[in-house]
């Protein structure tokens, strides 16, 4: 049943397109589920890691960060779809070792799509590669080790850059950033950057914490959830089950998206017999279909809405109490929410008034709301006011500190949060950094360093010497893929610290290495003190344990907090203050130091190994304060503000398919969307592209236009499908060329991915280049799209 990898790459023209599905997961997950496992990893293996992921003292799923219950039972599969394809994808038994490297050149590399690299297996030993060579090539340890070290240590600090994967345990991350910081840099960007960070800008000055306020078992008091900017069934599939088990207990949810997600109208749970041989659970009660980019003026108008009826009938919905007590700006909120310009509201959203007021009735009436949300919220110029007026509408009813209610920041990949609570962020506070320095006698740096966007700008700028990634695939997550690629080229190292190929390796500096990195599922006991585990925080701020059981598939892998010791001990020397070694051998030793820096872990080692782990202090959920400036948390005022694209043009966002992870494909069907086969696609509404003079299966080239500059994308096929008018989606990263660099959200620098203003011209078979004329004439000319 296991299956070799695959040696034909993706054939657009083999694209097929079916009607879109209205029901999710069920027995065809389930099957889904079990081939792809079968075929990457083989029965035995496959079974070993699904039957412990996300369980008491099992691996954590590398997939998405929705929690597990603390209080109950757990499934005996406590895992979704995309969970077992991240697990197939993890512990396969396919190598990429070094006869593979042999065999493939980066000249026959660079045109391979991520889907046929990632699928090609695990690396087995470091490889490296320099100037002037074709091949990678194998190295020892030792020889990596040094090359990093003499690199970092021929620059200064400010050139290097480490970047982080939201995949990274706690442990690691926390020795990581260390890393960075003895060096003498805060060039620590992360995916973070390119996801939710508009979420912590937006909470952190107005309750006083970036991170959600509700737990799991407030989806079990909840009277009303909303689900805005996210799809589920595909990205976080086992938050359905929370959904439907809400709705069974007499929740609404409310589902707000430019496109209609299978999962949002019908779920199938699959270790259910309803969802087995049934027809599932409707879990939307109402679903909202936005405009991309047009939420701020939804909630601006149910807060005109709430406080109108409040006037009607004082008490009824606004928790004076609350309001009064723990809150700041409420009259100037109130203010300029007293009217509201009901032209431009249905403009900016493409709703009707009477389709607003139904879920603004449902609002007022509801006594615990949670509201929900994910990347079509955080990844648009003004999506930091669309969060800071999320809140003012849960701050006007109270919705902090009580039972069913809060806001819910769902995350996705599996430590992403955990990263940033470990200290991987460029903008570090003092207190933090006051603690490093005490615990390890060190001087970190105060001085701010690059989030992911400022290292594009950096690597454009040739101020990148050495670049270091703790997994993830940075050339292909981030925006203005041309100029960083070509920027990526011209850097003196770059150091990858992966499993599987992926197109960074390909796009490399100068000098390149790969170093081949432990698995979360895989066993880890080459230490003195005998086998290890590592934590991770879910996005409910749960801090828990991680340990993998399979035997690795090489015997040259190493652990990541060995990786991170060995670096720093090749580049500051044995003699340094932080005992990297000791990190390395014991991991409890990291977790000391964590809880002599990191506020919520004290007494971490013991915490952490009792049955559920621990959770973290949440002021805003714990005890309804707010640890902002002023103390209270603060209502805020914004102008009304959403995306319009002028006549020709549609607003584009980006999105993944069903089949995929961030920039790892696990295969080529989108199955709830009804394509399969191909990835180059344009979604757009049949009138749209009627208006726009096109027609369905049409092959075109798709140009971006931001401050008076172009980016093009050649050869996408326009698919007519029902999202939202004046709106189409394409999926990332093969978009991600479109984003101009300089298209962020204010305030958090997060790339517009869903704000993209584009246009269509027929398909040519010239070249076409992607740079603007920014681009200087002693350079080496980049790739077309």
């Amino acid at each position: 049943m296991k299956r070799s990898a695959p040696e034909q790459d993706i054939n657009e023209d083999a694209l097929e397109v079916g009607a879109p599905k209205t029901t999710a997961a069920g027995v065809k997950a389930v099957m889904v589920a079990l081939d792809r496992g079968y075929s990457q990893a083989g029965v035995s293996r496959t079974l070993r890691s699904m039957l412990r992921v996300n369980q008491r003292g099992g691996v954590d799923c590398p997939g998405c960060a929705w929690p597990e219950s603390i209080t109950g039972a757990r499934k005996p599969a406590e895992f979704c779809e995309n969970g077992a394809k991240a697990l197939a994808e993890e512990s396969t038994t396919r190598t990429a070792d070094a006869a593979w490297w042999a065999e493939h050149s980066i000249e026959d590399l660079s045109d391979k799509t991520e889907y046929w690299l990632g699928n090609q297996g695990r690396i087995t030993e470091p490889m490296m590669i320099r100037e002037g060579e074709s091949h990678y090539r194998p190295v020892s340890w030792s020889q990596a080790f040094a090359t990093v070290g003499e690199h970092i240590n021929a620059t200064t600090a400010d050139r290097c850059v480490f970047y982080t994967s939201g995949r990274t345990a706690n442990e690691t991350a926390f020795m990581y950033q260390l890393f960075a910081r003895s060096i003498g840099t805060n060039n620590l960007p992360d995916c973070s950057n390119m996801c939710h960070e508009s979420s912590g800008t937006a909470l952190s000055p107005t309750i006083g914490i970036g991170k959600g306020t509700v737990s799991l078992e407030d989806f079990e008091h909840s009277e009303l959830i909303f689900v805005i900017g996210q799809n589920p069934g595909t990205n976080h599939p086992r938050m359905l089950s929370a959904l439907a088990d809400a709705r069974k207990r007499g929740a609404q949810v409310v589902a707000v998206n430019p496109l209609p997600e299978a999962g949002l109208l019908n779920f199938r749970d699959p270790q259910t017999v309803d969802g087995l041989l049934k027809g599932g659970t409707r879990i939307a009660d109402e679903f909202l279909q936005i405009k991309v980019g047009g939420d701020l003026a939804l909630f601006q108008a149910f807060g005109h809405l709430l406080l109108e009826e409040e006037a009607r009938n004082p008490g009824s919905v606004v928790d004076r109490e609350f309001v009064d007590a723990q809150t700041n700006g409420f009259q100037a909120y109130a203010a300029a929410r007293a009217t509201i310009d009901w032209e431009a509201t249905e403009e900016a959203t493409g709703l009707s008034r009477e389709d607003i007021s139904l879920v603004a009735s449902m609002l007022a009436k509801s006594k615990g709301t949670i509201i929900c949300w994910a990347l079509g919220l955080t990844q648009q110029p003004h999506s930091v006011d669309t969060l800071k007026e999320l809140i003012n509408v849960l701050l006007l009813q109270g919705n902090f500190g009580k039972p069913g209610a809060g806001a819910c920041p769902v995350r996705g990949h599996s430590n992403v949060q955990g990263d940033r609570t470990m200290g991987v962020w460029e903008k570090p506070q003092e207190d933090f950094l006051a603690a490093l320095d005490t615990e390890f006698d060190i001087s970190t740096p105060r001085e701010h360093g690059y989030d992911s966007t400022d290292t594009v700008e950096a690597f454009e700028n040739d101020d990148v010497d050495v670049f270091v990634s703790m997994g993830g695939n940075f050339s292909l997550a981030c925006s203005d893929t041309a100029a960083l690629e070509a920027g990526m080229r011209r850097a003196g190292l770059t150091v990858h610290i992966s499993t599987k190929p992926n197109r960074s390796h390909v796009v490399h500096g100068k000098t390149s290495l790969i170093l081949p990195t432990l698995g979360r599922t895989d066993r880890d006991d080459k230490h003195p003190s005998g086998p290890q585990f590592l934590s991770v925080e879910d996005s409910m701020s749960v801090v828990h344990t991680t340990q993998g059981r399979l035997a690795p598939m090489s015997k040259h892998l190493l652990a990541e907090p060995v990786i991170v010791a060995r670096m720093a001990t090749a580049t500051l020397g044995e003699g340094h203050a932080v005992d990297w070694r000791a990190m390395a051998q014991d991991y409890d030793v990291i977790r000391d130091h964590i809880a002599a820096v990191c506020p919520g872990f004290e007494d971490f080692n013991r915490r952490v190994r009792t049955r559920n782990g621990f959770v973290l202090p949440n002021p805003p959920r714990d005890t309804r304060t707010f640890a902002t400036d002023i103390g209270k948390a603060r209502f805020t005022v914004s102008p009304l503000e959403y995306l319009s694209a002028p006549e020709g043009h549609l607003i584009l966002q980006t999105l993944r398919s069903h089949d995929q992870y961030n920039t790892t494909f696990y295969g080529l069907d989108d199955r709830y969307r009804g394509i399969s086969n191909g990835r180059r696609v344009i979604l757009v509404h049949p009138e749209d592209l009627t208006e726009l003079g096109f027609q369905d299966r049409d092959l075109v080239d798709v140009i971006s236009t931001f401050a008076g500059t172009q980016r093009r994308a050649n050869r996408f096929r326009l698919i007519s499908y029902p999202t939202a008018r004046g709106c189409a989606a394409a999926y990332f990263p093969e978009a991600n060329a479109l984003v101009h660099r300089g298209l962020v959200a204010r305030e958090s620098n997060t790339p517009g991915y869903k704000a993209m203003t584009v246009g269509f011209v027929p398909h040519t078979e010239e070249p076409s280049r992607t740079f603007d004329e920014r681009e200087r004439p002693d350079r080496q000319p980049a790739p077309t799209a």
